[in-house]
């Protein structure tokens, strides 16, 4: 075993600190040190795939994936290089069709049928779904469309009949909507069929799908993330939309407040949500859970018992980040120990290379901290 570990992350975003990388990558570096193992980061680029493919290849023992795939022009080539290393022995953390499956929008209607869902989503693949199904979903009440990528909100819409007593049949094309994108909580007005042609946008290019489910008014009450570490709760984040009229969303950026709690104080929620764990790994392919990954929940009502239930709305595990629990990078290294151990990855499908490729890369490339 070479103890190394190869953190990848990708220049730009909003999620870097001063010197160019993520604020919480570092500290996995100092506490995989503290336990005798070594580790770097190294930037992304699609025209150094091949340097950087061979490089981990011949170092590493495993890759800690911090990648959004909104930062990378096409991410076509990322996958097919983390795919490529999961193959020939490289411990992948997460694995890359573990990230896509986990991460896509999508992966919420997967897991109709269980207790944490509703059965009432639907995921549109063509515009001719989107036309067909959307307005006999509307006509059940309001609605929320995400689009697979985007971030802080952007993309994801409230969408309301401004006049729902007024049909009594099918929602006709030239309906008035009341809109509101979660990025800032702004609302518009557009009548079904608009809307519906704006939204083309969000269904085209690779892996693109928009993803309908109800809105759940209990949202004002807040949303709440838990961080996961592979099959344990680590922390929750209380996040409440702004008490503005019309507000929904619980992102920073459009005025919601964060609160951070342990997990001693959602013992119901911790409870649920670990004991649904093989539930979610069987339903979304059975790959190995992620490394760190997030869940967002929000409160409905049993209609049957009266009693509050939690709603998964939306899982996350390409790009987690924890800068505000720095610490729990010892909990993170102690797990990917924990897990190289349990598994003796070995790579027993190519020989070692020999020759030594790191001056190959380009100047920048490769941040190593010792």
């Amino acid at each position: 075993m070479k103890k190394h570990v190869i953190i990848f992350e990708v220049r730009g975003g909003s999620d870097k600190g001063p010197y160019g990388f993520r604020r919480d990558s570092k500290p996995i570096i100092d506490s995989l040190k503290k336990r005798g193992w070594t580790a770097e980061i190294i930037f992304y680029q699609d025209k150094d795939r091949g340097e950087i493919y061979r490089y981990t290849h011949e170092k590493a023992d495993a890759y800690i994936s911090r990648v959004n795939p909104g930062n990378l022009k096409d991410e076509t080539g990322y996958f097919q290089m983390l795919r490529e290393l999961v193959a020939n022995g490289i411990e992948g953390l997460p694995h890359p069709d573990a990230m896509v499956t986990y991460g896509a929008k999508n992966s919420i209607e997967r897991l109709k049928g269980t207790a944490i869902v509703r059965d009432d989503i639907y995921t549109y693949y063509s515009f001719d779904e989107l036309k067909e199904h959307f307005p006999k979903s509307l006509k059940k009440g309001v609605r929320v469309l995400k689009q697979n990528r985007g971030s802080t909100g952007e993309g994801i819409w409230r969408v309301e009949l401004k006049n729902p007593k007024k049909y009594q049949g099918a929602i006709p094309l030239d309906a008035e909507l009341k809109l509101t994108e979660a990025k800032d909580n702004h609302t518009e007005t557009k009548i079904l069929q608009d809307f519906l042609g704006f939204c083309i946008q969000y269904l085209e290019g690779n892996s693109r799908m928009i993803v309908d489910m109800p809105f759940l008014e209990r949202i004002k009450e807040g949303e709440i993330r838990i961080l996961m570490l592979r099959d344990k709760v680590m922390n929750v984040v209380h996040k409440k939309p702004s008490s503005s009229k019309d507000a929904f969303s619980a992102t920073l950026f459009s005025g919601a407040k964060y609160r951070y709690d342990t997990p001693e104080k959602w013992p119901d929620l911790v409870q649920l949500a670990e004991g649904m764990v093989p539930i979610i790994r069987e339903k979304l392919g059975n790959y190995d859970i992620p490394l760190i990954w997030t869940a967002d929940f929000i409160l409905d009502t049993d209609k049957k018992t009266g009693k509050d239930k939690y709603i998964l709305g939306e899982i996350n595990a390409s790009c987690v980040g924890f800068s505000t629990h720095l610490e729990l990078s010892d909990n993170i290294a102690d797990e990917l120990l924990d897990l190289m151990d349990a598994e003796s990855v070995v790579n027993n499908k190519w020989g070692a290379f020999t020759k030594y490729i790191a001056s190959t890369l380009k100047s920048g490339q490769r941040v190593l901290w010792s």
